[in-house]
């Protein structure tokens, strides 16, 4: 799943980077609210971190020209200003969490898995296909209670297809999730993942159907 961070003070933003990289999300980094606001209007993202005091635009008129263009995005806005009367614009402009600065990147962490469970997930802690059981909390899948050993690159994939249930995902869709701004993204690429995910799930009841000039399809099959 692809996350936008959209931070101005440049430390910040590499710490928070670097501890959601680590964590094996696609990220992309912006500084201001104008070049948030194209990427949010062009790009597909599962969740955006929004800061409020961006130059240019600022978070509060970014996230109202989103939620403007019907967009049910979750936000995470970032903010040093503590006022209630603050907070309360952001939510009714329709942000979904507020987290103050200084903040724990822990407690970061902990607010973007609980937003992506309610909005991928649907609140559930899990999702599962058959005998593959995706885990948020952990970021991991386990088939037939084995947990499969995945690239960063085979983990997007997979999350992608889990958390379309029934929907099929063209190339160009699961390639907006793999990469981000700064890479090369290739629709072509894609096949290779896919290819390397169908012998992870050999044996199993589960499977990745190609539907041809459409795209892919997670399901599950038999008994």
């Amino acid at each position: 799943m692809r996350i936008l961070l959209v931070e101005d003070h440049p430390q910040l933003a590499a710490s928070v980077a670097q501890a959601l990289k680590a964590q094996g999300w696609t990220l992309d980094v912006l500084h201001d609210g104008v070049a948030a606001d194209l990427a949010l209007a062009s790009e597909a993202y599962a969740l955006v971190i929004l800061d409020v005091g961006l130059p240019r635009l600022d978070g509060f008129a970014v996230l109202a020209r989103l939620r403007e263009r019907g967009s049910t995005l979750p936000v995470l806005m970032l903010t040093a200003r503590g006022e209630v009367k603050d907070r309360v614009h952001g939510l009714n402009l329709g942000a979904d969490d507020y987290l103050a600065k200084p903040f724990e990147l822990s407690e970061l962490e902990a607010r973007v898995k609980a937003l992506l469970r309610r909005s991928v997930l649907g609140g559930e802690p899990q999702q599962r296909c058959g005998t593959l059981v995706y885990d948020l909390g952990t970021r991991r899948f386990a088939l037939g209670g084995t947990v499969l050993t995945l690239t960063a690159r085979e983990q997007s994939v997979l999350e992608a297809l889990i958390a379309r249930p029934g929907r099929v995902m063209s190339k160009d869709q699961l390639a907006a999730q793999v990469f981000a701004l700064e890479e090369e993204a290739s629709a072509e690429s894609i096949e290779i993942y896919v290819h390397r995910l169908r012998r992870k799930l050999e044996g199993s009841a589960v499977r990745i159907v190609t539907f041809r000039g459409l795209g892919y399809l997670l399901e599950a099959f038999g008994d």
